[in-house]
């Protein structure tokens, strides 16, 4: 048997009694990391367009209701999808007559002022979808479609879903290309690429990824047939992360006022603008009610307008 060991003496190999009112010592947390502010595009994006959006999307629990949903959202998600359907198929399925049945089966029909403006815009579409595949290659193969790619830095745990990610041939072997789609009424140019936030991070996040060189992202305007396309260097990269992490800091701070007591409104002030008429809470923003608002087909029936942009 073994025998017990006089107060205040450790038994062999054991540790030394502790009185039973002592506390355990508490460990302190100086010198841990703070927390990585998790985060896609649309959800930085949303607050550097207006605080007050953002805090009805992502902070204000319940959320407050949302407008009707919008018909150039539909008709945009109808032809994304469509595209990622397409590259589904075996290559020796990938045909323009394939297009209607691709089209049909992902059309989404929220928004539309009345069935009329519905198979305008569908056919409008199809005529998008017939005539930007006919400038593809049924061959390629994609890195990914519809793919998801993550990346972590100092503040942020970012992930998105890029469009398309190529492979193309570069002066040091094969390189990735980030391919977001458009569908809105106005042509895109070159600026717009440089300046897309969303692009640069799918660019950092797919180089990490893949392990390959991503600095080229493209926006492929579907209604005009356009490519508008930047190269982008280490160092332009670094600096859109560096934009997006003080995004992200002053998010973080934003919502640890409120969470403190702080006014909600005051924290999250509104932006108004042009954004206002199309905003899903501008009913509830008492700045956005104030002012007028879109109908939700407005932007497809302006598709039908006349324009010399393009």
């Amino acid at each position: 048997m073994r025998r017990a060991s006089p107060a205040g003496r450790p038994a062999a190999g054991g540790r030394p009694p502790r009185p039973r009112d002592a506390q355990p010592e508490q460990l302190g947390f100086e010198g841990m990391p703070e927390r990585l502010f998790v985060c896609t595009p649309s959800r930085l994006g949303a607050y550097a367009d207006c605080p007050r959006r953002y805090r009805y999307s992502y902070v204000d629990r319940p959320a407050p209701p949302k407008g009707p949903p919008w018909a150039h959202n539909s008709l945009g998600a109808s032809v994304h999808t469509a595209l990622k359907n397409w590259y589904a198929l075996p290559a020796d399925r990938r045909r323009p007559e394939v297009l209607p049945t691709l089209l049909k089966s992902t059309w989404v029909r929220e928004g539309y002022r009345d069935d009329e403006q519905e198979r305008e815009s569908y056919r409008r579409a199809l005529g998008w979808l017939e005539a930007y595949v006919a400038g593809l290659d049924p061959a390629d193969e994609p890195i990914g479609v519809e793919r998801v790619v993550a990346v972590k830095t100092g503040v942020l745990a970012f992930n998105g879903r890029a469009d398309r990610i190529d492979s193309r041939p570069g002066p040091q072997g094969p390189e990735l290309v980030i391919v977001d789609y458009k569908t809105g009424r106005s042509g895109l140019d070159g600026d717009d690429a440089r300046g897309s936030q969303a692009l640069a991070l799918y660019a950092y996040a797919a180089e990490r990824v893949f392990r390959r060189p991503c600095r080229r992202v493209e926006l492929h305007h579907l209604p005009s047939g356009t490519v508008a396309a930047h190269e982008h260097s280490v160092e332009s990269l670094a600096r859109q992360v560096t934009r997006a992490e003080e995004t992200a800091r002053d998010i973080m701070a934003a919502e640890r006022s409120v969470a403190d007591g702080a006014d909600p409104d005051d924290v999250f002030p509104t932006a108004p603008g042009p954004r206002c008429a199309w905003c899903d809470h501008r009913r509830t923003c008492p700045t956005g009610a104030a002012l007028p608002g879109k109908e939700p087909w407005a932007a497809v029936e302006r598709f039908a307008a006349p324009t010399t942009e393009d």
